[in-house]
């Protein structure tokens, strides 16, 4: 994971290449070092992960900004709920 200070963003996560459930693992422990309302951007190419960060985010209080896909690439925007 690297930080950005471009973009809508606030930290990156790349989970290309990775399978199911290791996209929303990563993710989960990436959103540690998120500021509450911070936002992190992630990019999956497992298709799985559609329906997984989707519920990952329902379950956790955690908002979905954002789902969408560029070629073989899923992108999030999840807004760490705040505590």
């Amino acid at each position: 994971m690297s930080s950005s200070s471009s973009g809508p963003h606030h930290a990156i996560l790349d989970a290309r290449g990775l399978m199911c459930p290791m996209p929303v693992l990563k993710a989960k422990k990436a959103l540690r070092d998120v500021k509450d309302g911070g936002v992190l951007k992630v990019m999956a190419t497992d298709p799985g992960s559609v329906a997984d960060i989707k519920a990952f985010c329902e379950m956790t209080g955690n908002r979905l900004i954002s789902s969408d896909q560029d070629g073989d690439v899923f992108i999030y925007h999840i807004e760490k709920a705040l505590v």
